[in-house]
């Protein structure tokens, strides 16, 4: 390593972040990255550890100690071409991936880890300053054509990987621009949608063809799924114009609280929520945005989506956000004998907590109240209990419910599965959990029931992480070059 006792010399540096009262002006990025100084003092922490967990604990599992030990002597173009070698897009990631390469840090068994993210986030950051990030136009053509159902980081990876190798690919996408979840799932406070343009463009130079506004399939307005398309294609006609068929759409379907008063006016998932936001910061004229200004926001789910509710919120100017999470408050320190080098469960407070949110844990909704006179039909309060979890079944606790007031309510609680209409519109078997029933072997991965149809991302594995799916749509790609060629250089 270059400082063999760098992890015993220097601590954890984190990202620095604007004022709170700054940031809640915009829906801007706020994150202050690492200079180049701090990376290299931060990637100097890396130990010679021997058997590297982060590796394996990075979903595509990057080289991380490589490209540790590169920004340490300054060498950051290798050091690009390292992170490039297993991830596509680590400007995604560098952003909004929760790091589990660094929960398996062999340093974080009784220390703070490295701070892995950080570090690959200063990297890409200065590859596309310096112009590093070049497109890489095949030699040849094979003659191959593939069609991938869905624009999110899947179908994005996949497409730039069967793409570099000579096939011709086009991505067909349901709404008004690429992106999919990464584009309006994802708060632009968060990751700015320029980093999703650019790459689109990068792939374009590379011969990938979009096509926005086109549905494949079927999507019931019932669902409540985001669907801007001006343009239908059936299955059929799809599996005819191409050689391979990729579904690489996401896990769409929220998962619904039905108490009483869930028809009350003001009550939305999420997903309803979120995507106008960033239409609106994207320059888009949006009639009848949901806006929580001036209101009391109930956020019920207390993962990524519900932080991501209660920041916009903030940004919105409600006059309170709470947010409920059913499961009792996790310690805010996990026993790090116990659980390294996996995925920890302990109280996690995001940016968005931290710019104003009440956190309620342990707590059921029972129904939800509606107001009188020219507020009828209208939600205005939430009426709550308190629970406890015996023998894995929950209880409620005597006496402690509550009614608190609600003038929005957002409801994001996860995922269920893809929107069953398209898998079924193919004719895909399903899991028993709705999603695509597909292996992930190297020899028929990612393969579905029907001919010529491949699945890979949320749509296969259910709702997941961004390096999941790019994972997922690299290793695809992988199958499907193997399908079409007989053998494959592909990485996997």
């Amino acid at each position: 390593m270059g400082k063999i006792t760098g992890f015993m010399e220097f601590e954890r540096l984190e990202e620095g972040y604007q004022p709170v009262e700054l940031r809640l002006k915009s829906h801007k990025e706020f994150v202050i990255g690492l200079k180049d100084d701090e990376a290299k003092i931060q990637s100097a922490r890396c130990m010679d550890c021997g058997t590297p967990f982060c590796n394996s604990g990075c979903p595509v599992n990057n080289i991380i100690p490589d490209f540790n030990e590169l920004v340490f002597r300054g060498d950051w173009k290798n050091a690009i071409d390292v992170l490039h070698s297993t991830n596509n897009f680590p400007e995604f990631t560098g952003r909004i991936c929760p790091a589990p390469c660094e929960a398996a840090c062999t340093l974080n068994v009784n220390d703070d880890a490295v701070g892995i993210k950080s570090i690959e986030h200063a990297i890409i950051d200065r590859a596309w300053a310096e112009g590093w990030v070049a497109p890489r136009v095949p030699k040849a053509k094979t003659g191959k054509t593939v069609a991938i159902v869905g624009s999110g980081p899947a179908g994005l990876a996949a497409a730039q990987q069967l793409a570099r190798v000579g096939h011709d690919v086009t991505v067909f996408e349901k709404n008004d621009r690429v992106g999919g979840l990464l584009r309006y799932g994802i708060p632009d406070f968060k990751m700015e949608k320029s980093h999703i343009d650019r790459r689109v463009e990068q792939m374009r130079a590379e011969g990938v063809t979009f096509r926005t506004g086109v549905l494949v399939g079927v999507i019931p307005e019932s669902t409540k799924v985001t669907n801007w398309a001006t343009e239908v294609i059936t299955p059929e006609q799809l599996k005819a114009q191409f050689d391979v068929v990729l579904l690489a759409g996401g896990a769409e379907l929220s998962r619904d609280l039905p108490v009483p008063g869930r028809d009350l006016e003001g009550i939305h998932f999420a997903m309803e929520f979120l995507p106008l936001q960033n239409k609106v910061n994207a320059g888009d004229k949006v009639k009848g945005q949901l806006r929580a200004d001036g209101k009391h926001v109930v956020v019920i789910g207390g993962g990524d989506t519900g932080s991501d509710c209660v920041g916009t919120s903030n940004r919105h100017g409600a006059a309170s956000v709470t947010q409920f999470e059913l499961m009792p408050m996790p310690p805010e320190h996990e026993d790090k004998p116990l659980v390294w080098p996996y995925w920890p469960t302990k109280l996690r407070t995001s940016s968005s907590h931290e710019e104003g949110c009440d956190r309620e844990f342990a707590i059921a909704t029972k129904e939800f109240i509606g107001g009188e006179g020219k507020a009828k039909g209208k939600v205005k309060a939430v009426r709550t209990v308190r629970v406890e979890w015996r023998g894995g079944k929950m209880v409620e606790v005597p006496g402690s419910e509550q009614i608190l007031p609600a003038d929005l309510v957002l409801l994001a609680m996860g995922f269920t599965s893809p929107v069953a209409g398209m898998l079924d519109a193919f004719g895909i078997d399903k899991d028993m959990r709705g999603n695509a029933r597909a292996g992930t072997d190297e020899v028929a991965g990612y393969a579905t029931n029907v001919p010529q149809v491949f699945a890979a991302g949320d749509v296969r594995r259910g709702q997941s992480l961004v390096v999941w799916a790019i994972r997922e749509g690299r290793q695809a790609a992988r199958a499907i070059d193997l399908h079409l060629m007989g053998r494959s250089d592909l990485p996997r």
